[in-house]
Formats: C-alpha cells, structure tokens, sequence
C-alpha cells in the first residue's frame, strides 16, 4: 500500500508544477527521520490493515489482547524496519563521557533515547483519537464529543481569535518574543507528513477538502480565500514506539515525532545529527569553527550563515542582479524571519570567536578539542540566558519558584523528552505575541532613514534583507528597541498570521490559529478542561468560571457559545485566553506547563550548565557574566544595548555602552600541558578524522573519531605509556 502510494505520490510531484515542490516551510528533514517516519507509517499502517481484518473476521478490536501479543507487536516493529532498542551498554563509550553527543543519545546512560532526536514527544496524559488509536478530533463528520461536535478551528479563529490590532508592552522589549520563537526551535519540531515519506492513499493534500489519511483539511467554507471551501494540512509524522507497558492499548495509540533533541543544547547551531553537524563545520580549516558564507560579508567584513546546499533555493530574492540564497543553520527554520536570522548570525560568529579564542589560549587541543569547548560553552549560554533571563518573565517568578525551583544537579530519573503538550499548544503561546510590523532602528534607535519597517508578511523567507539591507544590526535594534507585543482576550492573534501568512509558492493562505488548532486535534491532546486537573487547577464548569479565568465576559461567551461544552475547549486556545498571571506573559495553564518542562529539560540533562563537572567553579562563574546583551555587542557593530535585551528601556538612558558590559574571560579554560602530554608529544592527526584527549585509570588517553561519511579502521583510543603512544592512530576510510 505504502509502496503504490508513494510512486503515485512522485508522478504527481514530477508533473506537478514547481509551486508543490516547496515545503511550506523550507524544513528540510534528515535522512534518519524520513527513515523513521517511513518505518513508523509501515508500523501504523500494519496496525490499521490488522484491526481492519479482526473487526471483519472476529467483530473485535486487534489492541484486545487476545488477538495481539507483544511478541507479536515487536515482530511487526522489526518487519517495518523501526530501530531496535538501543541498549545501554552503547554509553559506555568514554568519549561520550566528555561531550554531548549531536543526537541527545546516551545523555541518560540507562534510557539512551530519552530527549534524543526523532523519538516520540512524550504524553503526559493519553492521547484521544476519535477510534482509540489514531483518527484526530473532528476526523469523522458528525461524530459527538461530551453532546456536541468540535467547532471547526476557522470558525474560532473568526469569532474568537482574530484581532486588528496589538497592544504594546511597556516593560519587555520585542526581543522577548524573538527569543522565544529561536529557543522553541532548539527543542521542537514535529515533521510533517510529505510525498513518499508514507501514505494511506493516493490523494493530493494541496487539493482534497477529505480527510484521509495524511490530510487533514480545514473547513473554511470560504472560496474566495481559500479554493474548495478549505485550507490545506499535511498530519505529523508518526513515531515508531514499542515500548513493553501493561497498557497495549495506550502503547499502540499514534505517537508523534520530534525531529530535533529536546534539550537546551544549542542544536539550532550545530545540528541534531552527524550529517548535518559536519555540513555546518569547517572541518578542513582545522580550527574548531563554523563555516561560514563564502559570498557575503557586511561592510566591516563580519561573517554571515553559508548558503543551503541545494541550489538555487526558494528563498525570495530582492530587486538586486545577485541572489542571495536561503541561509543554512543547524536549525532549518532559520530563514523563517528576518529576527530568527540575526540571532542564529550571532550565535555562528560567537562560536568561532570563542574558538579563535580557545586556539590562541590552548595552543596544544585539537580542533575537534576546540569545537566541542566552544560549543559546550555556546550550549551553556543557551541555557542561562533561556532559564535565568527568559523562563521568569514568562510564567512569573512566582510560578518559577513554584513549578521549577532551585538546582539540585542531575537526576537520572527525569525524562527530559519534549512533551507533544508543549510542542503542540503551550509554548505555542507565543503567537499571540507576534507583531504585525517589523522595526528597523538606526543607531539613534530612531526609524532608519534607509530601511524603513516592514509588515511581517513581506519578512518571510527574506535572507536578502539582511545581506542587502544594513546586515543584521536594523533588525537587531529594532528587536530590543520596541515594546513587545502582548496578547489578551480580546486581542489574541494580529490579521497578518490569520490572514495573509505567507506560503512560499503557494496561492492557498493560511491561518496560524486554525494550524494551531489542527495539529492539537491531530495529536489527540485532550481538552483544556483535562489539562487544568493535570496541573492541579480547577476544571471549568460554568459561563461563570470560565468569566473568572479569562476576565472577560464577551470572550467567555463567545467561546462557550462555539465550544458548548467547557470539556471541548481546544488546550491552546484555553490556555492562551486565561488572564496572565501577575509579572508574567502567561495564564496559570501555560505557566504550569512551561514550568514543569523546563525542569525537566534542566533536571534530566546529564550535561546541563552546572551538571557536576560540567564546569569548574571558575569557569562557572564567568558563565554567569553572559548575557544576550554580551553576545550582540561581541558579535555586530552595535555599541550600546540595555544591560538586559528582554527588558525594554528608552534610548539613551536605559542604554549602555558594550565597553561597560560584563564579558566572559576566556582565560578560564586555559588548560596547561599535562607532564604525560609533554613525554608523549601530541598526538597525530588523521584525515578525515580527529581525537579529544580523555583521563582514563589516571592515564593520559587520545580517544580517535572520523567525521561523517568515514569509517574508523583501527584502534579507537590510544594510551600514553613509558613516554610513548602505544599504538599508530586509526585510519578513517570512505564509506
């Protein structure tokens, strides 16, 4: 089935015309995933021919376990070619002792695939599905949920969602809302079902209003904006998951994938896999850095992200002669916006200032020594500059104290996996504060007098902007200039996402809220009402309860005269509209689920900051000097920045000149040359490979690894003995 419909699938795309070529999004997605998901859709696909058969032949449900044993599931996992358990004693190699490794795996010795990437975003509560096991809310017409059927997400969105205008933020600058938006992507991403990557028929989901399988239109009934009366949506990839657990059912349910590792380890820098970690490096500099453009600079010579490999790319190109093409970060969603480029520019040009830095101080490490110094250091102001800066303002110090806590090192038992609740709805909060315009800022922090501000629409998939128009500081100032935007109930999300958000290549619109709407319900989450119990809260009953939650009597009426039942109200759109907490960004729902994963992100993360030896006190304690603001004064040509870039202060006073700011001294890593390192001499490198030297049983070891695409042929490690290596290094050959 999966084989037909996939050749079907590539005639269309041949004779298609080159507008159905472009994802959405540009989100390219990795070899191992497309082979994940391809396995995952062979498993569910398997399930679903099953259950079909059983209810034919025995009028019962295939999950009964009579009819399937868990013998039985594994044999089907191993037949549709799902990975095989990954077996703890894989993390004994020592090397992933002293650095991450790029795909989350082995962070927890005993769970080796807990938050790495392309495994299951976690349920904290059970998936419903209208069949129990993989049909979305709404899937089949007419079917009731608690009396009623779902209101359809294009409706909400006009009667509930849609606002004209925004208000502003007179405490935290635009820069907050920025944030948010580049770490989501160092955490999350739930690839799409695309072309061959599996599916249940033959049907175009750019052109079915149907729901099958892998699309799951949403109705508009409007054929000016949308043709057929719908808007395309594509289902997540599914994710393979045969996990031994008293409950079949519950295990054999649908799950979704996270394409990326759920921890807060700067892989929208370097990557999520081997392939593309060594795409992004600069391997033959031997220098420890990034690539960088080799066709771009800004007019005092500062480096920007090299250009995707496939050329020419989608990206929109200006009114100049030259293209400038999509730009390539470890993240794919780099050129979603013109913001998201700049910060991703910063963190590239910081790393290799911190290697330069590292190389000049440590004269003896290797390149592959500097990179993983430079991109530990880089992942751990990632994560203090996400949980000390940006966490609090979110959900409140309150909630923070509440949900998060003190550190108390790490804990093994904590899952640190990105839940689909987050994915899926709760840190989807931030589209509310999404604005409509985009602000460039001279170095007055006035309105430029070349670059004026653009509405968001025209921001999109624009890298030429940035190269073309000022770099990246316009926008940059802009970002940490303006107020941000706030959402409230009555002003939830601006007509630029639920209008006229851009499509590359694609006449059809489409509407962030209703996607938003659609994946919870393609995910199965349960209601706002069952998620409010998990965190403690009182479940809404009444009109009343729901005035008093959202503190605003015309919404609350509006959304129980859509939804009928309080237990259908969609989660994110629940948890969005809830009056915010005081000092925070968001309702006590999204605080409570925010702040309960960030914990575990911190909590289960064998590597997090302040992990013990993790850091020296003293490296530590420059650590802590970092700041966002730090990295923009040391990484563009702006010279005053507020002491915080989340806070929004007036120019000049609440400014400061970089020359004022704390910055991290590198001298911290000095490392001097041990006594074995001196009688051993370094040792030798390799092609198309490199070592990291490592202490094991007191003696000096230099562990070998090859690059991606190269195999190791020879002894992995080498140890310093009587004042010599006792072994010649590995080879690394093509494969």
């Amino acid at each position: 089935m999966l084989h037909e419909a996939s050749l079907h699938s590539r005639q269309r795309r041949g004779s298609a015309s080159s507008s159905t070529l472009v994802s959405p999004f540009l989100r390219q997605t990795e070899p191992e995933t497309l082979e994940n998901s391809r396995a995952a859709e062979l498993f569910q696909t398997t399930l679903h021919v099953l259950n079909d058969k059983a209810r034919q032949r025995y009028k019962r449900d295939v999950m009964a376990p009579a009819l399937l044993s868990w013998e039985d599931v594994e044999l089907i996992a191993e037949l549709s070619k799902c990975p095989p358990v990954t077996h703890p004693n894989i993390c004994q190699q020592s090397h992933l002792n002293k650095y991450r490794s790029i795909s989350g795996v082995c962070n927890n010795r005993q769970n080796p695939l807990w938050g790495a990437a392309n495994n299951p975003l976690v349920r904290w509560l059970p998936a419903e599905y209208e069949d129990g096991g993989r049909e979305p809310k709404g899937w089949n017409q007419g079917r009731l949920h608690n009396g009623f059927q779902l209101p359809p997400p294009w409706e909400v969105t006009k009667k509930i969602v849609r606002s004209s205008s925004k208000l502003k933020d007179d405490v935290y600058s635009h820069m907050l809302v920025e944030w948010g938006q580049y770490i989501s992507h160092d955490f999350t991403l739930t690839p799409q079902i695309k072309g061959g990557a599996g599916l249940w028929s033959e049907v175009d989901c750019l052109k079915t209003c149907q729901n099958v399988h892998p699309c799951f239109p949403i109705e508009t009934g409007d054929t000016i904006k949308a043709a057929d009366g719908c808007m395309p949506f594509f289902r997540s990839n599914a994710a393979c998951i045969v996990k031994r657990r008293s409950d079949i059912r519950q295990a054999l349910q649908r799950q979704q994938m996270n394409g990326i590792t759920s921890f807060i380890d700067a892989s929208c820098v370097y990557g999520h896999s081997p392939r593309l970690e060594s795409s992004l490096r600069d391997l033959y500099g031997l220098n420890g850095k990034l690539a960088v453009n080799d066709q771009f600079r800004d007019h005092t010579g500062r480096t920007y992200p090299p250009f995707v490999a496939n050329l020419p790319s989608a990206c929109r190109q200006g009114p100049h002669s030259e293209r400038v093409e999509c730009f390539s970060a470890g993240d794919s969603r780099i050129n979603e916006g013109m913001p998201l480029i700049c910060l991703h520019t910063l963190w590239l040009r910081e790393h290799n200032r911190i290697a330069e830095a590292l190389k000049h101080i440590n004269g003896h490490w290797s390149p592959e020594t500097i990179f993983q110094e430079a991109r530990k250091i880089v992942g751990a102001l990632h994560q203090i500059i996400t949980m000390r800066d940006y966490v609090p303002k979110i959900i409140g110090v309150e909630a923070f104290e509440h949900y998060i806590g003190p550190y108390r090192g790490y804990d093994p038992t904590t899952d640190p996996s990105t839940s689909n609740v987050l994915a899926t709805a709760a840190f989807r909060f931030g589209h509310g504060t999404i604005s409509p315009i985009l602000q460039r800022l001279n170095e007055s922090f006035q309105m430029h007098e070349h670059f004026p501000h653009l509405r968001m629409g025209s921001t999109f998939f624009s890298p030429w902007r940035i190269v073309k128009e000022g770099g990246i500081e316009p926008t940059l100032r802009g970002s940490i200039g303006t107020p941000a935007s706030t959402a409230s109930a009555n002003m939830l999300l601006t007509e630029e996402v639920t209008d006229r958000l851009i499509i590359l290549n694609d006449s059809k619109f489409r509407d962030l809220a209703s996607l938003n709407l659609q994946r919870g319900r393609d995910h199965g989450l349960p209601g706002y009402n069952d998620w409010r119990s998990f965190c403690g809260l009182e479940r809404i009953i009444t009109l009343e309860d729901l005035k008093e939650v959202v503190r605003d009597s015309r919404v609350a009426e509006n959304i129980l005269q859509i939804y009928k039942n309080p237990d259908n109200i969609d989660v994110w759109l629940g948890g969005l509209v809830e009056s915010q907490l005081p000092g925070s960004r968001t309702g006590p729902l999204n605080a409570c689920l925010i702040g309960k994963q960030m914990k575990a992100f911190r909590d289960g993360d064998r590597f997090w900051w302040e992990a013990e030896g993790m850091f020296s006190q003293q490296q530590k304690a420059e650590l802590l000097k970092g700041s966002l603001s730090r990295i923009i004064c040391d990484n563009s040509n702006i010279r005053e920045v507020p002491a915080d870039s989340f806070r929004f202060g007036r120019f000049p006073n609440d400014y400061f000149s970089c020359d004022h700011l704390p910055s991290i001294n590198l001298e911290a890593w000095r490392e001097e040359m041990s006594q074995d390192l001196v009688q051993c001499g370094t040792p030798r490198h390799i092609w198309n490979g490199d070592f990291i030297l490592s202490s094991t049983s007191g003696k000096l070891v230099a562990l070998y690894s090859c690059y991606h695409g190269f195999k190791l042929k020879g002894a992995a490690a080498i140890i310093c003995e009587g004042n010599q290596w006792n072994n010649q290094p590995p080879q690394c050959t093509g494969t």
